[in-house]
């Protein structure tokens, strides 16, 4: 059977925080995709905390382009607007930044720490072997759009003006708190913010925040869009009125994004997403994440332990993306000294191999993915690959190349990674035995002539050998796998 063939038979289910089951996966469109994320706030570094929500939406997409659809995934830079708490009060956290840096309270000063704390977020990306999303659009560049749909609310009765801001009237929308089934009636003044005399509601939400010296111009006074009002107007510039699926961490349902079903859905008369995915809380040495406990952490703590922060995504994966998980240094020690083991014995022996992939064991493995996203079962079924002496080891490396794809461990790059962990060293040309030394000068020769078979299998005849190639611009460097 080909694999061609069999995924076109593949059912995915996803738990649908929205009604609170598993569902089958059903796109709106046949082949394609359309996805939001809710991204960071760069006020600051993202702790490992905050990357478990990255990786959820990283396997969907890995999930769903390995079934073979199309996915276009969109993720939020806020970089204004997001207030400390998700009540309507206290100060905005680009704010905090610039009074923590000794900052002016400038437009120009909070672009320049945003994109700092963006480009920090990026390289945190990158190490942790995300697929970087189609579209990051920021928050401060897309005030247009964020403006319009204020004016539509208040244009179809469903937001308000009041002395410090507009208002979004969740006692006119009748689905507010479908999200989580959140009881509207059950709230009291204080309940969830604090009592304003000029709310009608008490979960009333700020759409539009005034303030005279910052922020852009609008009809309705000069201000700032309300947090939640940017993941609606830009979901919506990006991906349409209505899409698939939306992620985000487990502490965004209640408010934020039930705030941002109401306004879409009561601007567009339309549902806003059909699937809502949400990642739980980890917490550290059995305690939440916080600054004021002195425990955060972050993806750079990890590699100046000496650990690749591809062991972190391992670590994340040993655990059901909707369960809550304690994060130890032992533990991730032990996930780090696995996956060195995973990419030792892909490169001694299986990197010269060549088979086809196990159709038995693929199936296997994308049943526990494809039922919501299990990653713990999926990555026991690969270790149970390994171990089997029935399988080849042509077989095996095709397979674990077909896993990966969706894991992201970078099987394809076990050698480099090693490397960079010092696990093998570099070898000197004159250091080189005479057949190794043939084999390089056949593979250079080969690459010359445009022969890539040929090179591609001659690198794998030196792995076989054990040494690794990397292509550089000053010719080939050898390492050698200890």
């Amino acid at each position: 059977m080909s694999l061609r063939l069999f995924r076109k038979k593949e059912t995915i289910v996803f738990h649908n925080n929205l009604t609170g089951t598993k569902e089958r996966f059903e796109p709106l469109r046949s082949s394609s995709v359309r996805m939001y994320s809710c991204g960071p706030t760069v006020y600051d570094y993202v702790t490992i905390g905050n990357l478990r929500s990255f990786l959820l939406s990283d396997l969907v997409r890995r999930t769903l382009l390995e079934a073979g659809f199309r996915v276009k995934q969109v993720m939020n830079i806020t970089d204004f607007g997001h207030l400390v708490s998700d009540a309507d009060e206290g100060d905005d956290k680009m704010t905090v930044a610039l009074k923590r840096e000794g900052l002016p309270l400038t437009m120009d000063a909070m672009h320049e720490v945003a994109g700092r704390y963006l480009r920090a977020f990026m390289s945190d990306v990158e190490m942790l072997n995300l697929l970087p999303a189609q579209a990051y659009p920021r928050a401060s560049e897309h005030v247009k759009g964020q403006v319009a749909l204020v004016a539509t609310l208040l244009e179809k009765g469903y937001a308000y003006k009041t002395s410090d801001g507009v208002y979004f009237d969740t006692g006119k929308f009748r689905g507010y708190g479908k999200l989580g089934n959140i009881r509207l009636e059950g709230q009291k003044p204080g309940a969830r913010v604090e009592a304003s005399t000029e709310k009608r509601h008490p979960a009333d939400f700020a759409v539009w925040k005034f303030n005279p010296s910052l922020g852009w111009s609008a009809p309705w006074g000069h201000g700032f869009p309300g947090w939640h009002i940017e993941c609606s107007a830009m979901a919506m510039e990006y991906l349409g009125k209505n899409f698939d699926i939306h992620t985000g961490g487990i502490d965004l349902i209640p408010t934020h994004h039930n705030n941002e079903i109401a306004q879409s859905e009561a601007a567009t008369g339309r549902t806003f997403a059909r699937y809502w995915l949400h990642n739980e809380f980890i917490t550290i040495e059995g305690r939440r994440i916080g600054k004021s406990i002195g425990n955060v952490i972050y993806l750079r703590h990890i590699v100046e332990r000496g650990m690749s922060p591809l062991s972190y995504r391992y670590w994340l994966m040993t655990g059901h993306y909707r369960s809550p998980m304690n994060f130890t240094w032992e533990a991730l020690e032990g996930a780090h000294t696995t996956l060195t083991r995973l990419w030792r014995h892909f490169v001694e022996e299986y990197a010269s191999k060549r088979g086809s992939v196990n159709v038995e064991y693929y199936k296997r493995f994308r049943a526990h993915i494809h039922n919501d996203l299990d990653t713990p079962g999926a990555i026991a079924v690969m270790w149970e690959l390994i171990k089997d002496t029935a399988v080849t080891a042509g077989s095996k490396r095709a397979t674990l190349l077909s896993f990966d794809k969706i894991l992201g461990l970078g099987l394809r790059e076990s050698a480099q990674r090693l490397v960079a962990m010092k696990k093998v060293s570099v070898v000197e040309e004159k250091d080189l035995p005479s057949h190794v030394k043939e084999a390089v000068d056949a593979r250079e020769k080969a690459r010359r002539d445009k022969r890539f078979a040929d090179a591609d299998r001659l690198r794998d005849e030196l792995l076989a050998l054990g040494y690794s190639v990397q292509d550089t611009e000053e010719g080939p460097i050898l390492t050698k796998v200890s």
